[in-house]
C-alpha cells in the first residue's frame, strides 16, 4: 500500500462525501515539476462547487492541513485548491469536458479513490 499525502486522502473523502462526481486521481510526479497529484472532480453547478470548497477548506483547516492558495471562483465554473503536493481541480461537467485534463496529462498514471481512501 502506498503512502498517500494527507491533502489527498481528506480532499478525496470530503468530495466523495459531499457527492463529486467522477473523481479521478493522476499521478502527475514523473511528468510535471509543479505537484505530485491531480485529483479532478466534476460539480453539477456554480452551488455545488461553492459547497464543495467550502467544505474542503473547512475540514483541511480544522485539520491543520494549508492549501498554498485558491484560484478561480465557483462562478468560473472551476475552482482550485493548492496544497503544493496534491491540486485538487473542482470543475462543471462543461469545463471538465473542454479542458479535458486527463488528456492533457495522459502520461500520468491513475490512481483509483478506493486506493486512496476505501470506500
Amino acid at each position: 500500500m502506498t503512502d498517500f499525502p494527507s491533502s489527498l486522502t481528506v480532499s478525496v473523502q470530503v468530495l466523495r462525501d459531499r457527492l463529486a462526481e467522477d473523481l479521478r486521481i493522476l499521478n502527475v510526479h514523473d511528468v510535471s515539476t509543479v505537484t505530485s497529484y491531480f485529483l479532478l472532480a466534476t460539480a453539477s453547478g456554480i452551488p455545488h462547487i461553492r459547497a464543495l470548497t467550502d467544505e474542503l477548506d473547512g475540514v483541511c483547516k480544522s485539520s491543520k492541513i494549508k492549501h498554498r492558495r485558491k484560484g478561480g471562483s465557483p462562478e468560473s465554473g472551476w475552482m482550485v485548491m493548492d496544497f503544493g503536493d496534491v491540486v485538487v481541480h473542482i470543475m462543471t461537467r462543461e469545463h471538465r469536458e473542454f479542458y479535458a485534463l486527463e488528456q492533457l496529462w495522459s502520461d500520468a498514471k491513475t490512481v483509483d479513490a478506493a486506493e486512496v481512501v476505501p470506500e
